[in-house]
């Protein structure tokens, strides 16, 4: 009965993928569809003020800023990144914030306490915000960075002043099925925790989004590693988020590949809400 249930969800998630792709040539209104066309962008900041660790309950954490606004961002980077994954765009915002990237635990520079999932991660984050002294910061992340700022603001609704969730899925089961493929049969002879818990993690119910009381901006490509309708479902679940999906753009080319494309459609954002 299990197997079936299991079955007919896959079933349903691939039919409900298939046909916001579609809709979406359609329809892009109806999913606020953005261009992003990046003009009269600062110079970015290539010097930074600080690289260095804070030790937290379980992990000593890397961690460079840039900048030196009066607001915060904290930018997370993806599974299997580090503060190189986003620094461009870092860059181009610390011309109006101080932005903190630091690297999560067991990527990068950080210590391997030897154990990872996304709620841990939120709990680290929690700690190095504390520990950074920052009151109610920006949260920022791409990919699996998207997935903590998901899991912070719902773990710890009081700790983000605003996310913007990029490139985020609420489930395994909503990859396009190509990708959760790869990371399998990588995983066979690489073996490596990062990929199981892509594997295996998150599972966000709508109950659990609803803990979310921060302004949310939940973004997607048009050509994500996640269906369309799973960006859409995080978004409405996030009581009075906003969402976009970026035209033509894959999980990557609008916020890791391209920091003049993130800068753009994240101040955008961030204006809009007076931050």
């Amino acid at each position: 009965m299990t197997a079936f249930i299991n079955i007919l969800l896959t079933f349903t998630v691939l039919f409900s993928g298939l046909y916001s792709q579609f809709d979406f040539i359609i329809n892009p209104q109806k999913y606020n569809a953005i261009d992003i066309k990046p003009s009269n962008l600062p110079s970015p900041v290539t010097e930074y003020v600080a690289d260095d660790y804070v030790q937290l309950s379980e992990v000593n954490m890397h961690y460079r800023v840039y900048g030196s606004g009066e607001k915060a961002i904290v930018l997370i980077h993806g599974n299997g990144g580090s503060i190189n994954s986003l620094k461009e765009a870092a860059e181009y915002l610390a011309n109006e914030y101080t932005v903190y990237l630091p690297e999560s635990r067991c990527h990068g520079k950080s210590s391997d306490p030897g154990e990872i999932s996304y709620e841990l991660m939120a709990k680290d984050y929690k700690e190095f915000i504390e520990a950074m002294g920052l009151e109610k910061p920006i949260v920022i992340g791409h990919s699996d960075g998207g997935i903590n700022a998901i899991t912070l603001a719902a773990d710890y609704p009081d700790v983000p002043g605003a996310i913007i969730s990029t490139g985020a899925n609420s489930h395994p089961k909503t990859f396009k099925l190509y990708f959760p493929l790869g990371v399998a049969i990588k995983n066979i002879f690489m073996p490596d925790k990062l990929n199981v818990m892509m594997l295996t993690l998150p599972d966000f119910t709508p109950e659990y989004l609803s803990h979310i009381t921060c302004p949310a901006y939940i973004v997607g490509g048009e050509h994500d590693i996640m269906w369309i309708s799973d960006t859409v479902y995080i978004a409405e679940n996030i009581p009075g988020s906003d969402m976009a999906i970026v035209k033509s753009a894959s999980h990557s080319t609008y916020m890791s590949q391209d920091g003049a494309k993130a800068y753009t459609f994240i101040t955008e954002w961030l204006n809009s809400k007076g931050f």
